[in-house]
Formats: structure tokens, sequence, C-alpha cells
């Protein structure tokens, strides 16, 4: 072929790829511009905004104060206090006597510890929905506390203990919320249900648990459920200024291994080529230097991004609003923070290391605790295969201390009553703050109710920074009491948005070219 020829197929070529390259940045674009946005307009009336009164504010401080300074800590599922469970049941009955005397309120204990309340409601037609929380907290040695962790302290507009965040906040909230409904005479038109489970924190197996075996005799289905979780989060999702909320639509999966090597003992004087411990060393390396795979978009996560990518800047909403043909990239990034790195794969975490006895002596046994938290696109059996593959080591013995498979994925679309009234209820609350679906890394009671209900969301009502993460389970656990008094707004009026008969409604504005 001739040199102009060459020069013309060239050409020709280049026009080409030019031309590709501009249909495909159109399409990003037209993708990126076009996606619906996260400002809804909700349709019909909106329900009147609600402040407490001072009294009512002193009211709910104090009752936050006590419940914190009664130490309701679960330390194993064999190890609980008891006598402080039984004395935050009696404490609700003093602080909430509208809620324990209404004739429309049906309260009982369960299980000795667990309460659960029925409020009914004026259409037996609709089915009711149920409101988790629970009493029991993580323990809390003293040390490295600004206040004592069971004080109840307030400095500076905080309430500081064990349980402020995790989770007697929402043990409060919702209670007062219908203390201050029943004060005003209302009554919902849907019934509802009210459970406090007592041991959340070591499995809820006797707690929620058996309150779910009360509701299954009574032929009780739920319309949805919601607990714990998620959160409004303001700066911690890199790229977005401004709070968005995320409700768990489905929580992790969790494995506990104990992984036992036995090797013959010996004097340290003599030691053999591999030890017991030197076996178990490699084998916990391994697993720590060969994570789990990258799960990417096999769950909610995925959403979550495509539906706040109106919320990043350029050129970031471009590609989260394509993760068609950008994913890879978003999911190494995501890989990059332990915190985000949690929302796509299945995490590893060695919590247990023990062995030997003397300075001299070669311990025969070894043994390590691993957790595991499943990301929702695996099963317990798919990650026992990895584990067994990367150990390699038939001298290492690997027993499964406790599993459960990650929670189904609930609905998040326009036709689910429980996403799209639990969406209101916060654009409402949090001044029209972004909602999208999300992964909840941590494991809750709601995973017991999957046989009650297709619709299970978890979704904590207040607001927390990227300095407030690590005082969940951690040191200076803390709720600000205008942050408690907007977690109660938003129980009361999602007890009443929840009395519609019809799915909420709303019309999402379109970003323009």
């Amino acid at each position: 072929m001739s040199r102009a020829r060459w020069r013309g197929a060239g050409g020709a070529l280049l026009g080409l790829l030019l031309f590709g390259v501009g249909i495909l940045v159109a399409v990003l674009l037209l993708r990126t511009y076009t996606l619906p946005s996260s400002q809804l307009i909700w349709q019909g009336p909106e329900l009147a905004q609600t402040e407490l009164t001072p009294e009512e504010r002193l009211q709910l401080k104090k009752a936050i104060v006590g419940a914190i300074r009664i130490p309701t800590v679960s330390v194993s599922e064999e190890e609980l206090n008891n006598t402080a469970l039984a004395e935050i049941g009696e404490y609700i009955k003093k602080v909430f006597p509208r809620v324990f005397s209404s004739s429309i309120v049906k309260h009982e204990v369960v299980a000795e510890y667990s309460h659960l309340f029925l409020v009914q409601g004026s259409d037996p037609s609709l089915k009711p929905y149920m409101l988790l929380a629970h009493l029991d907290v993580v323990p809390a040695p003293p040390e490295g506390w600004d206040v004592p962790p069971f004080s109840g302290e307030e400095r500076d507009g905080y309430i500081y203990g064990r349980g402020a965040l995790d989770d007697k906040s929402c043990v409060i909230g919702v209670l007062q919320a219908l203390e201050l409904l029943l004060k005003k005479g209302h009554r919902p038109k849907r019934s509802f249900y009210i459970g406090l489970g007592h041991d959340e924190e070591v499995s809820g197996h006797r707690g929620a648990m058996k309150i779910v075996e009360k509701l299954q005799s009574r032929g009780v289905k739920l319309l949805f459920v919601l607990d714990e979780g998620l959160a409004v989060l303001d700066g911690v999702i890199q790229g977005i200024k401004r709070p968005v909320a995320l409700i768990g639509a489905s929580e992790k999966g969790s494995i506990t291994l104990n992984l036992t090597v036995n090797q013959p003992p010996g004097h340290s004087s003599m030691p053999p080529a591999e030890t017991s411990i030197g076996i178990l060393a490699a084998a916990v390396s391994r697993l720590e230097r060969n994570p789990m795979p990258n799960m990417f978009g096999e769950g909610p996560e995925a959403s979550m991004f495509e539906q706040l990518a109106g919320e990043f800047a350029f050129p970031l909403n471009v590609m989260m609003a394509n993760l068609w043909l950008f994913a890879p990239i978003i999911s190494r990034v995501l890989e990059q923070t332990p915190s985000s790195n949690a929302i796509v794969r299945t995490t590893t975490a060695i919590t247990i290391f023990n062995a030997g006895v003397k300075s001299n002596v070669i311990p025969r046994m070894a043994r390590a605790t691993v957790n595991f938290r499943l990301h929702p696109g695996q099963t317990v059996e798919e990650v026992l295969d990895i584990v067994r593959n990367t150990i390699s080591d038939e001298r290492v013995e690997i027993s499964v201390l406790n599993s459960f498979d990650p929670l189904p994925i609930s609905p998040y679309d326009e036709s689910n009553f429980g996403y799209q009234t639990l969406q209101r209820t916060i654009h409402s609350v949090f001044s029209a703050a972004p909602v999208a679906p999300g992964v909840c890394i941590g494991n809750t009671d709601s995973r017991h109710f999957v046989n009650l209900t297709d619709s299970i969301y978890r979704f904590s009502p207040f607001q927390l920074k990227p300095e407030d993460l690590s005082r969940i389970h951690g040191l200076n656990e803390r709720i600000s009491l205008e942050a408690l008094e907007r977690l109660t707004l938003f129980y009361y009026q999602l007890i009443q948005n929840a009395d519609s008969d019809k799915v909420p409604v709303a019309h999402r504005a379109t970003h323009e070219l």
C-alpha cells in the first residue's frame, strides 16, 4: 500500500476513534445528568413540624441519663448483668407512665428481661410493623474515658456514657415518642410493635429470638421492621459535602473460627524446624495477606453510590453514575481504607491468639480465633472453602464456633411501603438529606425477624461525623441533646407517617444538561 493510502487509512481510523470517544463521553454525561435527583417532593400533606417543650426536653434528658447509669452490660451469652436488666425494666415503667397504662398498649416481659409492646391501631385491616432497640451495652472499662462511662454526665451539650449511641438513645427515643403521642390523645390507624431485646450485644438468642417465637406462635406477619444500623453520615463519605442518610437494606453475615495446631512439645534449646506457634502464625499470615475477593456490586453498595452520584463533584459524579464502566476503579479505591474496604468484601480479623506457658518451653498447642464478616454476595460455605484453600495446611485444624449467612437484601424500590416511609420521614426530620440503601457491617437483632417480613431496615436516626464512628463500642460514647431530640421526633413522625394505607409517592427532580 502506498504511503498516501496509509495516511488516508490512518486518518480514517483516527476519525473513527475520535468519533467513538465522543459518543462515549456523550453517553457518560447524558447518564450522569439525567439520573433522578436525590431531591424529592412528596405528594400529600406534610406533617406539621413538632418541637419539644422545655419541660419535655428536660424529661428526655433525665430519661437518657437515668438509662445510661444502669450498667446493663453483656459480656457473653452466659454473663449478663441480670440485676441491671431487671432494674432498667422497672425504670422505663416509671419514666413512661402513659406507655404502660394506656388501654391501647399491651406490654409483656419476654424471657425475663426483654420487652414487647403492641400498640393497637384503629384499623385492623392494616398489617403491623415493628420498631426494635436493645437494652444491653458492651463493657466499658473506665480507662481512657473523660468521664466515668456509666455516669451519664453532661458536657457542652452532650450526654456521655456507654449506650448513649448504642442503643439506649433509640430505646428512650421510641418510648418518648409514643409517650408524647399518647399525651396528645393520638391513636394510630396502623398497629405496631416495639421490641426491646436484652442480649443483642451477645447474639439476641434469648431476647429477640424469644420475641420472634412469641409472634410466630400468634401468626403475626410484619409489614416492615426497623432496627438500629446505619445513620445520617456527615463528612464520612469522601467526596460528598452534605449529610446523607444510609438505610441498611442488608447486613453482613459472620463466621468465627478457631484455628488450632498441635505439635510435640519440647525444650527451647532444641527447637524443631517448625513449632505449633510458627505453623499457626504462618496460617494466619496467609489469611491476612490474601484477603477475600472484592465483591463490589454484588450487594446494595453499587446502588448506594449510583443513587448518591449527584452529590459528588466532577469527575466523581460521572464515575458514580456510570458504574457499568468505572466499577473496577471505584472498588479498588474503596479497598484503601478499613471502613470502605468493609463495604466491598468479606473482612478477615485475627482477634485472639493463644500459645505458650513458659519462655523455655515449646508449647504443644497454639490456637487463634478469626472473625469474618460476610459480604451479602457470599455464603458461609463459600468463605469456608476459601479459608481452607488459603491456609492449605492439614496441620491446622479449623473448627467453626458460630456462623450465619448474610441477611437477604430487603427491597428499596419505589413500591416498598417501609423503605419509602422511612425515606419520607428522614427527609422531613433531617433537612431533606439524600437517602440511599447500604450494607450494615455490624449485626443487629433484626436478623432474627427474616421469617416475619422481607422488609428489614437498619437505621439509627442520628447524625455521625467521622470522629463519632470510633465512639460506638469505644471511648467517650456520647450523644448531643439536640440529636436526642431529633431522634425522638423521627420516631414521632414515623409512627404518624406509617398510618397511611398507601405507599408514599414522591416526584424526583432530574439534572439538566
